[in-house]
């Protein structure tokens, strides 16, 4: 390289021109290294600004591009304040970057700005260039990433939108669907007109107090249209929950309009029936006031038969006899109880009608020319009308009727059974106390009755109770399951601090009542018998042993639903609080608490129709077993259910507990009789039956009046006040009142008190009947098991006067009636003095409407007289302990034939 050496500044304005050197090399650049240096370094330092600007805001663009939005309301809003802020943060960023830049590009053109000729050298014309490239790459950045941030904006917002939407949707969905679960639970029909009349003002509240959610549905729905109108980026899960809040809507709309169409007509047809029962009572009333002595003459008579005419002709303008078209309308929608009412109140009303018809007929035949004097006549039984071929009603029910009427034909006259036949003197004795009895077997008569598994296959038998025992133990898991989740979702969170202010006051001290006894029952089922039952998975034959096993076990049901009315009580208290909802929502549960706590209750008396089910496909191996435990299974439920009417027991002055077992609980209507006091008050009274509950105890039968306390919104809770109680030891029982076979006394203190009590039916009669007679049975085991320890002559005596009492009143086969004794009998002293308890049974609703119907009860009453005085049927065996003392076996019929002296 070639080098010259210079002497002066002439020599190098020779080599460089002087508008490229400074004025210190005599030229007439305007250059400062010092400011050139400042500048450079500024340049440098705003360019590292602008890039690590740009980098930050990729990273957050990437951030904001790679990050799930939230699911729920609170995470989302979170998440929005949190991205907000860095936007923020990063938007100053930029305002500082375009500061510095801005600065740096001014002191850059100030230089030029100095003097009006001053031109910018090259090495500023650069620092003003890159400044100005550089100011513009951070405007791009800023606007790109504004751009972007906008549209993420945009999708948070929708994002927050859609959480409330779908939070709404879901607070609005379980409320629809609880208020649906209430209106479904609201029954469609009611026993009488009072009740109907009570479920369509709860159907109406429930419908008040569905229209808040039902309005708030559809505007939520109309609220997710407005979104899909948005162009929301959710728009396929926002249109099926528009849709899915419009259905359910309209299905409560229908439900509810379906419901009350449904009580509506229900309510014509118990006000139907009720008019008809009513229009029927008046009837036989006025049938029953019509005083005998006014239908002496001809014009008393004529005014009794204006007053039937009247009277029938009522009918027609009350519209009493439109029930038989309402029910011809109302067919389809009627429940079968509902059907049967009808029916009865139909068959009543055709029974009356023709009582009044035939009166009519005997009233007319009277006015017009009497033939002899008109008889007292009494109101015949609208359920049971005598049959018209039957001159000689029997008093008789049952299996005795054909013995009855063997006895009647074969004594007439009364001798056969006043002279013993002397072929069988060999089974008279002459007792120590004087009593002569013949003893007279009779052939045991009825069948048995077996319950035969279908023809079907054993393997198709094999495959039901497969079937069966599947789905025993798979409900008994979800059963399980569903415990579990009250034990762990509710019960676990009351000691959950994070929940602790959420639990309502009037929760505090009575979560023992809220939940009862639930965790025993959980224990057991999840521990020990859901355990069991899936070992029976493969022999179904050995489920039956595994319910014996654990009878005892099963009983917790008794306690936990007698605790359920409390904890109703409890749960309308406090069911709405955030608590319950939070344990809820946790659970996703779609039913509230109180749902759950039926569970139990449901369950255990689903046992007994899988049992029944597995019964009938059973046979040979297991087969006693399943009986039994089906026969066990219903003795816990009915013990559960008679506890809980226990419970509700008011104004009983003692200790239930000391009465003995809970035998038997119904309802029941009951007249009553005393022998003191005017006839025909007393008759009169007959035809307003008492409703009363019993309650039989083994050692008292207690008579309660039943009363329904509503609370507001809420079902009817019953309650028993106590009205009457009869001490078993003192009572005595007639098994068949004539006229109605739904009928049976129970008479006190030899029929100073009689209590005439009509069952709903035979079958309620029937067990009734059998369980006080087991009652006076176990009275009579425990007297003579007394007796015969003592060895005493008297106390046997005594014993068997109340096995004769016993089987005068309480014996099925006592149905015929004993007429009063001989005259020959009644003058023995001791007759007058200790009576023995009389059989006998009155027709209290009968009335006979003609001459013909009086003269067959006289004939009848004739018949009586010299009837079957003093016959009674043995009830127990008695073997004989001296030879002069005569066994007697059950069934045996014997007869008193003479009375000592002494009353023995």
């Amino acid at each position: 390289m070639k080098v010259v050496m210079l002497n002066s500044l002439s020599d190098l304005h020779e080599y460089v021109d002087k508008s490229q050197l400074t004025h210190e090399f005599g030229g007439s650049l305007e250059y400062s290294h010092s400011q050139w240096i400042h500048h450079r370094t500024a340049i440098e330092n705003f360019a590292l600004t602008v890039k690590t600007t740009a980098q930050m805001l990729q990273r957050f663009g990437t951030e904001l591009a790679e990050t799930e939005l939230p699911n729920d309301v609170q995470g989302t809003k979170d998440l929005f304040t949190a991205h907000t802020d860095k936007h923020n943060n990063l938007k100053e960023e930029l305002k500082l970057a375009l500061r510095q830049g801005s600065t740096l590009f001014t002191c850059i053109k100030d230089q030029a700005a100095k003097s009006e000729d001053h031109k910018l050298n090259p090495d500023e014309m650069e620092n003003q260039t890159t400044v100005e490239r550089l100011l513009a790459q951070l405007d791009e950045t800023e606007n790109a990433f504004e751009q972007f941030w906008c549209k993420h904006h945009l999708k948070l917002e929708q994002c927050l939108q859609l959480r409330h939407f779908e939070q709404d949707f879901r607070e609005v969905k379980i409320s629809l669907d609880t208020l649906m679960d209430s209106l479904k639970s609201l029954s469609d029909t009611g026993d009488c007109v009072a009740r109907v009349e009570h479920l369509l003002k709860e159907l109406k509240a429930l419908e008040k107090k569905a229209q808040p959610s039902v309005e708030k549905a559809q505007l939520h729905a109309m609220h997710g249209d407005q979104l899909i109108q948005s162009n929301h980026y959710a728009v396929d899960s926002i249109r099926p929950k528009c849709v899915e809040l419009r259905r359910v809507c309209d299905d409560f709309s229908n439900e509810a309009k379906k419901k009350s169409d449904v009580l509506s007509k229900s309510l014509h047809i118990h006000m139907g029936i009720e008019k008809v029962n009513q229009w029927c009572e008046s009837g036989i009333y006025l049938l029953a006031s019509q005083a005998v002595d006014k239908c002496q003459s001809q014009e008393g008579a004529e005014s009794a038969l204006t007053d039937i005419e009247d009277f029938l002709e009522s009918a027609e303008k009350n519209h009493v006899t439109e029930l038989r078209n309402l029910h011809n309308q109302y067919e389809v929608v009627l429940s079968e109880d509902i059907k049967g009412s009808v029916l009865k109140a139909l068959k009543r009303l055709e029974d009356v009608q023709e009582m009044f018809e035939k009166r009519q007929v005997s009233l007319k035949r009277l006015s017009a020319k009497q033939t002899r004097p008109i008889q007292p006549v009494a109101p015949r039984p609208e359920s049971s009308p005598k049959p018209p071929t039957q001159k000689h009603p029997t008093r008789t029910s049952g299996v005795q009727q054909p013995l009855a009427r063997k006895l009647s034909d074969n004594s007439n006259s009364g001798k056969q059974l006043a002279e013993p036949d002397p072929n069988k003197k060999k089974n008279i004795r002459k007792t120590k106390g004087g009593i002569k009895i013949e003893v007279m077997h009779e052939e045991s008569q009825g069948g048995s009755t077996h319950v035969a598994v279908s023809n079907e296959s054993e393997e198709s038998l094999s495959n039901r109770r497969r079937h069966i025992m599947t789905e025993l133990i798979e409900s008994e898991r979800i059963y399980v399951e569903e415990l579990q989740s009250i034990m762990e979702g509710y019960i676990a969170e009351l000691n959950n601090s994070e929940l602790s202010h959420l639990i309502p006051p009037s929760l505090e001290n009575k979560k023992d009542v809220l939940f009862g006894n639930l965790p025993e029952i959980f224990d057991f089922h999840n521990k020990t018998f859901l355990m069991e039952l899936e070992n029976c998975a493969e022999n179904p034959e050995l489920v039956g042993t595994c319910f014996l096993k654990r009878k005892e076990e099963l009983q917790v049901y008794e306690k936990y639903c007698q605790n359920k009315p409390r904890s109703e009580v409890v749960w309308r208290q406090c069911g709405d609080s955030l608590f319950f909802q939070e344990c809820q929502k946790k659970l996703d549960h779609k039913l509230s608490l109180d749902a759950y706590l039926l569970k139990p209750v449901q369950r255990i008396t689903k046992y007994q129709l899988l049992l029944k089910e597995m019964l009938k496909c059973s046979k040979g191996e297991g087969l006693a077993e399943l009986a039994e435990a089906l026969a066990t299974m219903l003795d816990i439920i009915k013990s559960v259910n008679d506890s809980m009417h226990q419970i509700a027991i008011t104004g009983f002055q003692g200790n239930l507990s000391e009465l003995g077992k809970l035998l038997m609980q119904g309802s029941f209507n009951v007249w009553t009789d005393h022998k003191k006091g005017h006839s025909k008050v007393k008759d009169l009274a007959r035809f307003k039956p008492m409703q009363r509950h019993l309650f039989l105890y083994d050692k008292m039968l207690l008579f309660c009046k039943k009363r329904e306390e509503t609370a507001e919104g809420h079902d009817k809770t019953p309650s028993y006040s106590f009205k009457h109680s009869l001490k078993m030891s003192s009572v005595g029982i007639t098994e068949n009142v004539k006229g109605d076979n739904k009928k049976f006394e129970v008479w006190y203190n030899g029929r100073e008190e009689v209590y005439i009590i009509q069952a709903p039916s035979m079958d309620v009669k029937s067990m009734w009947v059998s369980e006080i007679r087991k009652v006076l049975t176990g009275q009579l085991e425990a007297c003579r098991e007394a007796s015969q320890n003592n060895n005493y002559g008297v106390p046997m005596r005594n014993v068997r006067k109340m096995a004769l009492r016993q089987s005068d009143s309480s014996s099925p086969e006592s149905g015929f009636r004993r007429a009063n004794p001989s005259p020959n009998i009644r003058q023995k002293k001791g007759w007058t003095q200790r009576r023995l308890l009389s059989m006998d049974t009155e027709d209290f609703e009968t009335i006979p409407s003609s001459g013909e119907e009086s003269s067959n009860s006289s004939e009848d009453e004739g018949n009586n007289k010299n009837g079957d005085s003093s016959r009674y049927r043995v009830q127990l065996t008695y073997t004989s302990c001296e030879a002069k003392d005569l066994s007697l076996g059950n069934t045996d019929m014997v007869q008193f034939l003479e009375e000592a002296e002494n009353g023995n």
